[in-house]
This record gives C-alpha cells, structure tokens and sequence, in this order.
C-alpha cells in the first residue's frame, strides 16, 4: 500500500498510477476499494495541476458541433443573425454576444463555459486597448 498523500513528483505520480492498476479489480466497500477511490482523488488533483486540459476556443467548439450535427452556416442564422453574422463569428471578425451565446448553448447544447471565453477573451482585450490610448 502506498502512504497515501499529496503527489509532488513525476516519480510519485508514475507509483501511484502504477498502484491504481494493481486496485483495478478490487471489491466494492473493501479497503482496497477505498484506497482506490483515495488514489484516484490524488492523481485527479495532480494531473489538473499538472497537466491541465484546456478549453477548445468558442468557434472551434461551434465548428465541431456543426460536423456533428450536419450543419452548414445557414444553420447557425436562428442562433448568431444573419448569413453575413454568421461569416463575420466564424471567421472571427466578430466577437459573439451574450445573447449568441445564451442560444448557442440552449439550442446546440454548446457548454456556456466555452462560448464565454471569447467574451472575456474580447472584454479583456477592449480594456486593454483602452488603457493604451489613455497612456
């Protein structure tokens, strides 16, 4: 058993993954069950520290969802406006709204996380840009 605690190290990591193999198979409500689930929880914490899994940006993620659903970019007018919005979003010259992306989440089941980083993406560059002319 491995002294469960915190994984600092790339070593530890590799042990501790090695040890969840070896538990793979165990018996619910045993304790190499638990020490399972405990080891699990670890490596979880170290690998979103470690190697984190980042968001895919806005457009990708409509773009993608688009393939999987079929759709051509009339698809998205319901969604964005008209066929020149369209163009405009998935060519990134235009940034989404909030209101595009309140509709692409509730009609293509886009997670709202990811339609919002291009707003903030956005806002922090206006900010920015409105320092710099301040200066």
């Amino acid at each position: 058993m491995i002294r469960p605690r915190l994984i600092k190290t790339e070593d530890e990591y590799q042990a501790v993954l090695a040890r969840i193999e070896q538990l793979m198979d165990a018996e619910p409500d045993t304790p190499e069950c638990d020490e399972l689930e405990l080891l699990s929880t670890l490596v979880e914490v170290y690998e979103d520290e470690h190697y984190p899994i980042n968001f895919p940006d806005p457009i990708s993620a409509i773009q993608f969802r688009m393939e999987q659903l079929g759709f051509t970019p009339q698809n998205l007018m319901p969604f964005i406006g008209s066929r020149s919005r369209v163009s405009e979003i998935l060519n990134h010259k235009r940034p989404l709204t909030l209101r595009m992306i309140r509709l692409l989440h509730q009609g293509l089941g886009i997670p709202a996380e990811i339609l919002l980083q291009d707003a903030q993406v956005s806002r922090v560059a206006t900010l920015k840009s409105e320092q710099s002319a301040c200066r």
